[in-house]
């Protein structure tokens, strides 16, 4: 009778480990940022440490943010999920609301907090993330079965992007559809069904992107920037030539002359450009391989997670991987020439407040994902242990089958069996 009690507390007891992978890359790209940043807007400001200090700052908040993230238990944050969405429309209103709303360039995209401007996009990825994970785990079956459970996230990612274009930011409204649409096929909806809002919401996209006279000029200029260079063709043109300067090994941190007023956002949008410049095609690749890293292992831990029936630590880790995943390949693929022109930072690198507090959250909540398997895993392999003895027992007859939970749905891992309707005699 004592046993019970005894393993209860054991298991208790167990704690986790931080993924320490994972946690040496963020690690890794949080101090390249601050050193590039540092270096790209040297010469930017009347104070040489202005956009320094000021991410410094920031970097500090979102590691605050992110220990607060790595020590709230899983469960905790998805018992909120419905607030989290609330949240969500709640911010993207605010920026419309006279005094409260701040715009710069005819763009409205921040809430102004005082001392400083927040872009509430960035909170909006994380808060959507969670909230999508949970829905994903509450009609696991529900989405690969019916139109409706399927349609219901996508209409929600619909309205945050209407939202979002109304700003406008078109770089995040492609980000958060291309999250939701990676988020939906890696939890089991029936990829058939999937196609048909893809092959109907394609067009309409890319009809919106052509709208406006701005985002066209940003194609246009893409596919030949040295046709105006000293107009539409100006950002990519100067990155290019920064990039291209680099060539091996770089001309040397500190060196770059692009950075001196000749690279618009070299310490935010095109920070990526610099690093080419002044590191070189070496300096390049290591940034690529850091970010493959972080992506590969936030995928790792999603699939393990699955494996385990832990579905909403591996749906977050899913969506951050994707998030992540994306938006460094846009902001790379921008600087490098190979897309057209937008505005999305280069994750934990690109000095921003708003992005690098958020990122850092994103990260803490990841490595929260990898504390909390590890300690099931332990636990697991306890109870494993502890069972081994009592299986080795002689047996007069076969023990009856423990019965089995039923489950609630499955994952890419397992064939799904889809629902039938018998008629009833």
């Amino acid at each position: 009778m004592n046993d019970t009690p005894r393993q209860a507390t054991r298991l208790e007891a167990i704690g986790g480990r931080y993924d320490p992978w994972l946690l040496a890359v963020v690690l890794a790209l949080a101090a390249l940022g601050v050193v590039m940043v540092a270096s790209s807007s040297i010469a930017m400001d009347s104070n040489p440490f202005y956009y320094l200090t000021r991410h410094v700052i920031f970097l500090g908040l979102g590691i605050g943010l992110a220990y607060v993230a790595m020590r709230t238990e899983l469960k905790a944050v998805e018992h909120y999920n419905q607030w989290l969405l609330l949240a969500c429309f709640v911010l993207l209103a605010a920026v419309f609301v006279p005094g409260l709303g701040s715009s710069v360039n005819g763009a409205k995209r921040w809430i102004n907090l005082g001392i400083s401007r927040f872009q509430v996009v960035e909170a909006v990825k994380v808060l959507y993330i969670v909230w999508l994970s949970s829905y994903l785990v509450r009609f696991r079956d529900e989405v690969n079965a019916t139109w409706p459970a399927m349609l219901k996230p996508l209409g929600v990612a619909v309205a945050l992007v209407g939202m979002l274009l109304l700003q406008p930011d078109f770089g995040s409204s492609t980000l958060l559809l291309a999250i939701t649409a990676g988020m939906l096929v890696l939890g089991g909806v029936n990829l058939p069904r999937m196609s048909a809002p893809i092959v109907i919401g394609l067009p309409i996209f890319a009809f919106i992107a052509i709208l406006e006279p701005y985002r066209m000029r940003r194609i246009t200029s893409f596919m030949n920037p040295w046709e105006d260079q000293l107009g539409s063709g100006y950002q990519l043109s100067n990155a290019l030539m920064a990039v291209g300067r680099g060539e091996w090994w770089g001309v040397g941190l500190g060196g770059s002359v692009q950075k001196l007023n000749y690279l618009p956002e070299a310490h935010t949008d095109f920070i990526f450009s610099v690093i080419g410049e002044e590191l070189g095609f070496v300096g390049v690749c290591a940034v690529i391989a850091l970010y493959a890293v972080l992506a590969g292992r936030a995928f790792h831990l999603g699939l393990r997670c699955v494996e385990m029936r832990r579905h909403f630590a591996g749906y977050c880790a899913f969506g951050i991987a994707l998030w992540i995943s994306m938006q460094s390949f846009v902001s790379i693929g921008v600087n490098l020439g190979l897309l057209p022109t937008k505005g999305l930072t280069l994750p934990l690198i690109s000095s921003g407040g708003s992005s690098v507090m958020m990122t850092c959250v994103a990260m803490g909540l990841l490595l929260r994902v990898s504390y909390e398997l590890n300690r099931a895993e332990r636990q697991v392999a306890l109870l494993r242990g502890e069972a081994a003895p009592v299986a080795e027992a002689p047996a007069t007859a076969a023990p009856a089958a423990a019965p089995q939970a039923p489950m609630r749905g499955t994952s890419r891992l397992n064939s799904r069996v889809e629902p039938t309707f018998e008629r009833i005699a």
